[in-house]
This record gives C-alpha cells, sequence and structure tokens, in this order.
C-alpha cells in the first residue's frame, strides 16, 4: 500500500525532528567537520526531499515560504555535489517553515 499525503507529512516531520536533535548546539564549522554527521543529515533531507515530491502542488502553494524545488531537487543530487554549504542553508532556511507547513497539514488532515 502506498503511503497516504498524511503519511508523507509524517515522515517529513519526523526527519525535521531528527535533524534538529542531530544538530543540536552545532556551529556551521562543527557540523562542516562532522562527516557522520553530515552524512546523517544529508540522509534525513532526503527522505524528506521524496516526501516533498508527493506533496500536491496546491498543498505547496499555500507555503510559498519553503523552497519546494531545492527540497526535490536535493534527492537527485549527483552524490560529489551536496556539501555541508548547502546542508547547512537547509538547515537554518527550510527546517522552520516546513516545520510550520507539515504542522499545519498535520491538523487539516485529521478534520
Amino acid at each position: 500500500m502506498r503511503p497516504t499525503i498524511a503519511d508523507r507529512v509524517g515522515h517529513i516531520a519526523n526527519a525535521i525532528g531528527s535533524i534538529r536533535e542531530i544538530v543540536a548546539g552545532q556551529t556551521h564549522d562543527s557540523f562542516a567537520n562532522n562527516l557522520v554527521m553530515r552524512m546523517a543529515v544529508g540522509r534525513l533531507l532526503e527522505i524528506i526531499s521524496e516526501a516533498s515530491r508527493f506533496i500536491p502542488p496546491d498543498m505547496q502553494a499555500q507555503e510559498p515560504g519553503i523552497n519546494w524545488r531545492r527540497l526535490a531537487d536535493l534527492g537527485n543530487h549527483a552524490y560529489h555535489r551536496t556539501d555541508a554549504g548547502l546542508l547547512w542553508t537547509m538547515i537554518e532556511d527550510d527546517l522552520e517553515p516546513l516545520q510550520t507547513f507539515v504542522e499545519r497539514i498535520a491538523k487539516e488532515l485529521k478534520r
């Protein structure tokens, strides 16, 4: 059985929570210098990327503050081009609006 939109929103929410736990207290430099942390965050962002591709465009349009294209493209990247700077930018710029979005959508889907 294919995941529902609610399932995918849940996957995104769980990945965001895990990323926040991993990077808590980190700086850009400490993150950039920790290969295991970067790989873990990269994988979690790939999960978000994959799930985000199944969020309908009309739902995505409700949150223009999210760079949906960058999220979707992350899963299509060449492995050698994902660097610490891109991942850190996504952590700083994308997680908060994405968290707000998934919380709102989760409430709407429960109705």
